[in-house]
C-alpha cells in the first residue's frame, strides 16, 4: 500500500498546474523549448552568412554585365527560321547571344540545337517573352547588358497580312516601338533591323535600289515601312548606330544540316513557296498551288529574287561589324537575279527528285509581279555579295534537312530549355 501511494504522489508532481483555466508548463521544459528556438535561429544565421561569403552565392549572371572583348547581342525572334540561323552564325563568331521569342512562329527545338552546340556558360540564353509586353521587355533590358540588337521578330506572310492586318501592325510596328524605347532607356546603341523588299511595293523600274520610292501595297509591307520610319525619326536626335536590311525571298538552310525551316501546318496556306514545294514532294499536300499566271512577265508567273539564308545572315553580321554611332545604313540584300515561280518549281523538282503536281490558280491578294534587288550599295559599303546563288543547290540543302526532320524539330518541353 505504501508503495502505491508513493507512486501516485510522484505522478502528480510531474503534472502541469491548472489555475483559472490556464495551464502552466513545467519551467524546465519551457526553458528547453526556448533554447532550441534560439539555437535554430543562430545556426540559420550562420548558414546564411557562410553562403553569402561563398563566391557562388548570388553571383550576377555573366549576361547582366558588359565584358571587355565580348559583344552581347539580343536576337529577337531567334527561335525562328532566319533568327536561329543568325544566332548560329553569331555564336560561331564568338558573340554572346540572348534569344527572346514568344514561340508563336519560332521553335524551341532550334534553340535546343543551339544550346547543345554551344553549352559553355555565358554563350547563349533563351528568354520566353512577347515583345508586345512593354514591362517584360523593359525587365529583360534591365537584367541584361546588351551591346546591340538584331531585331528579326515579326509575322511575315503577305497573304496573311491582307486577312488580318491589325495583327501585323501590332506585331511589327508596335513591337518595334517597344524594342526601340527599351533600347533608348537602357542606352543600347546599335540596332540591326530586319526589314523587307515588301516596303517598295511594286516599283515601275527594276532592279530596286535603296532610293526606289517605298509604296507598299499590303499590310505586311506597310507595317515594316512604319517601323522603319519610327526608327529613322528617333535616330535624328540620337547617337544610335542603325542598319536596316531590306531583304528579298529567303530560301535554303544551314549547309551542315543543324538548322532548317521547320514546317508549321497552320501556316501552310500562307507560307513560303519552298515549304510548299517540300510539302508537295513529301505528299503532305496533293500538289503545289501557283497563284497567278497572268502577270506581265516572260512566263506569266511572279518573278522574285531568292536569297539563301546563309548569305542573308552574313549580310547581317557584316552590317553589325560596320555599324557606327550616329550613322544609318540602308541596304537591299539580294542576288540581283530574278527567277520566275515556274523556274523555281522546276528547280524544286530537280532538287527533290520528285515529280510535283502543280495547280495554277488566280492571283493572291497583295502580291506583285516582279521584285528584283540591285545589291550594288551593299557590295561597295559592306563588301557583301551573295555566294550561294545556285537555286537548285540551295533547295537541295534545305530538302536534305526536311527529309531528316520529318516532324520538324519534334516536341521539346519548355522545362528542358
Amino acid at each position: 500500500m505504501q508503495s502505491l501511494n508513493r507512486s501516485r504522489t510522484q505522478s502528480r508532481a510531474n503534472r502541469s498546474l491548472s489555475l483559472g483555466g490556464m495551464d502552466f508548463a513545467e519551467p524546465k521544459k519551457k526553458n528547453n523549448f526556448v533554447g532550441k528556438i534560439l539555437l535554430t535561429a543562430v545556426l540559420t544565421a550562420l548558414c546564411i552568412l557562410m553562403l553569402k561569403q561563398s563566391p557562388n552565392f548570388n553571383t550576377p549572371s555573366v549576361f547582366s554585365h558588359h565584358e571587355e572583348g565580348v559583344t552581347h547581342l539580343l536576337v529577337t525572334g531567334g527561335a525562328g527560321y532566319i533568327g536561329s540561323h543568325a544566332a548560329l552564325r553569331l555564336l560561331k563568331d564568338s558573340y554572346r547571344v540572348t534569344i527572346v521569342d514568344n514561340l508563336s512562329r519560332g521553335n524551341l527545338g532550334a534553340v535546343k540545337v543551339l544550346q547543345e552546340l554551344f553549352p559553355e556558360p555565358g554563350r547563349l540564353q533563351f528568354i520566353y517573352a512577347d515583345l508586345g509586353d512593354a514591362k517584360a521587355v523593359n525587365r529583360i533590358f534591365s537584367e541584361n547588358a546588351f551591346d546591340a540588337v538584331m531585331h528579326f521578330a515579326a509575322v511575315a506572310y503577305v497573304g496573311e497580312s491582307t486577312l488580318d492586318p491589325l495583327k501585323y501592325y501590332h506585331n511589327i510596328t508596335s513591337n518595334t516601338l517597344v524594342v526601340l524605347e527599351a533600347m533608348a532607356s537602357h542606352n543600347v546603341k546599335t540596332l540591326i533591323y530586319s526589314s523587307t523588299c515588301a516596303t517598295y511595293g511594286e516599283p515601275e523600274k527594276m532592279p530596286i535600289t535603296e532610293e526606289t520610292p517605298q509604296i507598299p501595297i499590303n499590310p505586311y509591307g506597310k507595317a515594316k515601312k512604319m517601323a522603319e520610319d519610327i526608327i529613322l525619326d528617333f535616330h535624328k536626335n540620337s547617337n544610335m548606330a542603325v542598319m536596316i536590311l531590306r531583304y528579298f525571298n529567303v530560301i535554303g538552310s544551314d549547309p551542315e544540316g543543324r538548322l532548317g525551316e521547320a514546317p508549321r501546318p497552320e501556316l501552310r496556306e500562307h507560307g513560303r513557296i519552298s515549304g510548299a514545294c517540300f510539302d508537295a514532294a513529301r505528299g503532305i499536300i496533293s500538289g503545289l498551288k501557283v497563284r497567278g499566271t497572268d502577270y506581265k512577265t516572260a512566263d506569266g508567273t511572279c518573278i522574285r529574287d531568292y536569297i539563301d539564308v546563309t548569305d542573308l545572315v552574313d549580310a547581317h553580321v557584316k552590317a553589325l561589324e560596320k555599324a557606327k554611332p550616329g550613322n544609318v545604313g540602308i541596304y537591299n540584300v539580294g542576288t540581283g537575279r530574278g527567277r520566275s515561280v515556274k523556274e523555281f518549281v522546276e528547280a524544286c523538282k530537280k532538287a527533290t527528285e520528285v515529280s510535283i503536281k502543280v495547280d495554277f490558280l488566280e492571283r493572291r491578294p497583295g502580291d506583285y509581279a516582279e521584285v528584283l534587288a540591285d545589291p550594288t550599295k551593299i557590295l561597295h559599303e559592306l563588301n557583301w555579295t551573295a555566294r550561294y546563288t545556285d537555286l537548285q543547290e540551295s533547295l537541295k540543302v534545305a530538302w536534305r534537312w526536311q527529309k531528316s526532320h520529318l516532324n520538324g524539330y519534334g516536341p521539346v518541353l519548355v522545362s528542358s530549355i
